[in-house]
């Protein structure tokens, strides 16, 4: 299915300000660099200005403080936030061409203890356990697996392959791609008086909160006692561990590779780079931003803060480090010229 709207139609969906020709149809959304006649593009970092004036879209939708440098010769719409309008159209044009998906298909499996709402999409070769409870709405793509006492509320997408362990709780509007699993058990081993270790039995479970997604092959671990919590509107992204008993705050992102040692608690609206690794047992500040391939070995406490680096220290103090670094070499061959006129010096008579 392809869309077709004017420029006025999206307008009024994204409360933008039209410049330009409003009865313009639009049929696609496409980069500002590749889009052609047809296409709707946006503008929302400046690295793009220059595709502004030599794109081919019919219509542009950019920044209500986007100030021109040359004329631009497609329709714009004017919007207080390019980027997040642009994500509202493309989640408008997914639900009219895609669709919600609906039925059982067959084989699937269904625990006869098992209880579900209206409107439930569970694919071929799924499995549900002993008393899982599902809202309505909800949809579970072929091969997924959610385990006996899980609860899934309304509106949540489990994708292909995923897997849900026994006792855990998915809230509502979430989205858990292909190939996460929720609730394996944490990394706990009891050292042995022998050397070896014994496993420690991981008796909790994890809890997602609502508006939660989890990117394909991420990892939650279930809680040693209590639980693991992901709380609400948190976005992980592929290939994030998350360890036994940590607590995400709401609002946090973290990117992918990024590693999140057991016990570990992250305040809300944190932003977590990729290949971040945290240890274990520490806290970290609302609104804490990480950079990428940081290592966080304690506590951080005020909020806010920016930090990059391993370990991790203040964005600012880590690039005048850096720029002190950078000078060494120049520095040491300066140090070696004096050591060695000092030296031809002192040889004199």
């Amino acid at each position: 299915m392809q869309m077709e709207f004017t420029v006025q139609q999206i307008a009024e969906v994204l409360q933008g300000e039209i410049r330009g020709d409003a009865t313009q149809k639009i049929y696609r959304v496409g980069k500002i660099q590749e889009a052609q006649a047809g296409e709707i593009a946006f503008l929302a970092n400046m690295k793009y200005e220059n595709y502004a004036y030599t794109t081919q879209a019919s219509a542009l939708i950019i920044n209500r403080d986007f100030q021109p440098r040359k004329p631009i010769a497609c329709t714009l719409i004017v919007v207080e936030n390019a980027y997040a309008a642009i994500s509202l159209l493309m989640e408008q044009y997914q639900k009219l061409t895609k669709g919600a998906k609906s039925g059982i298909e067959t084989p699937s499996f269904i625990s006869p203890t098992a209880n579900y709402g209206e409107g439930l999409y569970l694919g071929a070769f799924a499995y549900l356990g002993h008393n899982v409870r599902i809202g309505h709405n909800v949809q579970i793509y072929p091969q997924a697996y959610i385990g006996d006492n899980v609860q899934i509320g309304d509106n949540t997408i489990i994708y292909s392959g995923a897997k849900i362990y026994a006792d855990c709780v998915i809230g509502r509007h979430c989205t858990i791609h292909s190939g996460a699993v929720i609730g394996s058990d944490g990394f706990g081993f009891a050292p042995q008086a022998d050397g070896s270790y014994r496993p420690v039995p991981q008796l909790g479970n994890v809890i997602l909160e609502d508006y939660v997604d989890i990117g394909a092959n991420t990892t939650i671990d279930r809680a040693t006692m209590g639980s693991t919590v992901v709380a609400e509107g948190v976005k992980l992204d592929n290939l994030v561990q998350i360890g036994h008993n940590v607590r995400v705050g709401r609002h946090t992102v973290i990117a992918a590779l990024a590693g999140i040692s057991g016990s570990t608690e992250l305040g809300e609206k944190c932003v977590i780079a990729g290949q971040v690794g945290m240890s274990g047992h520490i806290k970290v500040a609302a609104r804490t931003s990480i950079g990428p391939q940081a290592g966080i070995i304690k506590t951080v406490k005020e909020e806010g803060t920016a930090l990059v680096g391993s370990p991790a220290i203040d964005v600012k103090e880590y690039f005048k480090a850096y720029a002190a670094f950078r000078r060494m070499p120049t520095l040491l061959r300066h140090l070696e010229n004096m050591v060695k006129e000092r030296e031809t010096g002192a040889g004199k008579v």
